[in-house]
């Protein structure tokens, strides 16, 4: 019995195998098109959204935002030299902390959306590459067009978004001195009181 089941239990496991490794990744400009798309369909389409519901917000953030985004490497560039200071431990902290921050101020920007368009820009990509950008313009009518641009990275699960440049500004690089100051200040034990404080700030202001 043991025999006929290894007969078939090993080509069946690996031809598992071959599937699993044969599945396509969604390249990087279509990945941050359809997160794009899918979060803008819901605001435009939910009405507590459109309304300021902070909880509905937050959910949708979470579900159809979160998983294209790597926010351990993403805090990494943002403390920069400071990161080796921290332990394993404090490391997973802060890239908690960094996404609960980051979700937070992207809620807050989606409550403003009202009849804003998203203009994709060409994009190109060499084969065997592993960095991409995807460049990306926010439209409204009577104002000046807002780039912005997403870096992702290639992983083992696919394309990750680890940086977010608005109008040039670089997100991570944004946050670099401030957490520089905080870490000089109080280790990296202060900055992850600082982002802590900085959460519930926000979440108050949401009651």
């Amino acid at each position: 019995m043991i025999l006929s089941m290894k007969r078939w239990f090993w080509p069946l496991l690996t031809l598992f195998c071959s599937v699993a490794q044969a599945a396509p990744v969604q390249p990087p400009d279509e990945l941050v098109r359809a997160v794009t798309e899918n979060v803008l369909t819901a605001v435009r389409t939910d009405k507590d959204i459109q309304n300021g519901n902070s909880q509905k917000t937050l959910a949708l953030v979470n579900t159809k935002v979160l998983p294209a985004f790597n926010f351990e490497r993403m805090t990494g560039l943002a403390l920069g030299r400071d990161w080796n200071k921290a332990t394993p431990a404090q490391k997973k902290q802060l890239a908690e902390l960094f996404r609960d921050l980051l979700v937070r101020t992207y809620s807050n920007a989606l409550s403003q959306y009202r009849d804003q368009t998203v203009r994709y820009k060409p994009f190109a990509m060499k084969a065997g590459d592993t960095d991409a950008l995807v460049r990306t313009e926010i439209i409204k009518p009577g104002s000046r067009a807002i780039q912005l641009d997403y870096s992702l990275g290639l992983e083992s699960k696919g394309w990750k978004i680890y940086d977010v440049v608005v109008a040039g500004v670089s997100l991570v690089t944004n946050y670099r001195d401030t957490f520089r100051e905080e870490v000089s200040k109080g280790g990296i034990d202060g900055l992850i009181k600082s982002l802590s404080d900085k959460i519930k700030k926000l979440d108050e202001k949401r009651k």
